[in-house]
């Protein structure tokens, strides 16, 4: 519930799933998010689906797990614009939710470290198994044809499994965007610099994880290509200066497709009602 509600922004209009959208492969597909007052944001945003399997949470890796992660956006100026105080004076207006808290924790006591403790275990609930990705890998050897299987052999051969690895296809460290050739850009982000303040760290993101990538367009951190076929051919020069060619580049972005798995199979909540004194939601 506190994933959907809207009443954790000043606002009462952008929840957790306004830009983690559970039913949009868990973003938005959207350049850039649309956070209080219009403002654009400054950085894709990415998928929620899989991301325990990160080894840190945001592109630049600034929040250590999902916990720490969910209290970052309530008081963000440019995104839910709210602040940890009034979001749990909210909350803790409403009779439902203390009840639910009481259950959770034992006590009525609502705080932020327990708003975030709940939101970070739903969000760690939400996986994909069943690619059929998965299936091969499971045994069945028919889950794949002969182009996705080309496509998985060049994905290693050509050295993109370098950064794309682990469960997640991804997730497990940070590189700089632009390995071979500079990555021209509109967008402001430093990456991990703007985590360390080390020169050396400029452009390093956190590398993404692919599993559902078909649904997470547009891509890269600046959200700037639309197409899968055009983010393998800009990979490919970018970061290991190869230059794909069309079947290449075909035989790539069918195995990709391949790891789309089970969304998550989830019910709207019903959101508990006001009282009359919750305090009011400030207009944008």
């Amino acid at each position: 519930k506190l994933f959907f509600d809207p009443r954790l922004s000043k606002s009462g209009f952008i929840s957790c799933n306004s830009c983690h959208n559970l039913s949009m492969g868990g973003t938005d597909n959207l350049p850039t998010s649309i956070g209080h007052a219009w403002q654009q944001g400054p950085i894709s945003a990415p998928t929620v689906l899989n991301s325990s399997m990160n080894l840190a949470q945001f592109w630049d890796g600034r929040a250590k797990d999902l916990k720490e992660q969910a209290g970052g956006p309530i008081a963000n100026p440019g995104e839910m614009a709210s602040n940890h105080d009034l979001a749990v004076k909210v909350l803790a207006s409403i009779p439902q939710y203390k009840a639910e808290f009481k259950k959770a924790f034992g006590s009525d006591q609502v705080n932020i470290d327990r708003v975030t403790t709940a939101i970070a275990a739903f969000e760690e609930t939400l996986v994909t198994p069943g690619s059929r990705f998965d299936k091969w890998l499971e045994g069945d050897k028919t889950a794949l044809n002969k182009q996705e299987v080309d496509g998985y052999e060049l994905f290693k051969s050509a050295g993109c499994a370098g950064c794309h690895n682990g469960p997640g296809v991804g997730g497990t460290l940070y590189q700089k965007f632009g390995v071979h050739h500079p990555y021209k850009t509109d967008s402001k982000a430093e990456g991990r610099k703007e985590v360390t303040g080390k020169d050396a760290d400029l452009h390093f993101f956190k590398v993404p994880l692919l599993r559902n990538i078909e649904l997470t367009y547009p891509y890269f951190h600046d959200g700037a290509v639309d197409t899968l076929e055009e983010a393998v051919k800009i990979m490919g020069k970018l970061q290991l200066d190869i230059d794909f060619n069309k079947k290449e580049v075909d035989s790539i972005v069918a195995f990709l497709k391949t790891l789309t798995g089970e969304q998550p199979d989830f019910k709207m909540p019903i959101m508990p009602p006001s009282t009359n004194d919750t305090p009011r939601p400030e207009p944008f």
